[in-house]
């Protein structure tokens, strides 16, 4: 049996039922770096959008089952 690459899970950033998705390589690697963690392939990534007009995700990282899994909500940083 496959993880679904999406899923809606709760937001402790927007206050709400929302879609969030698998990190990808890329930004597992940048998440293993910003939270000091060894592995990152469980992280859940917000993608619900709070501005359209210029289309900025919310980007809080969470768990599976864990809806705040870090003392203060964590947004993966965008690439450099």
């Amino acid at each position: 049996m496959t993880t679904p690459r999406r899923r809606t899970l709760p937001c402790g950033t927007c206050k709400g039922e929302h879609e969030h998705r698998l990190l990808t390589g890329e930004e597992q690697t940048r998440a293993r770096k910003q939270l000091d963690r060894k592995v990152a392939y469980d992280l859940w990534l917000c993608v619900n959008v709070v501005d359209p007009e210029t289309g900025k995700e919310c980007r809080t990282l969470r768990l599976p089952f864990v809806r705040d899994p870090f003392p203060a909500p964590v947004r993966l940083l965008p690439p450099e």
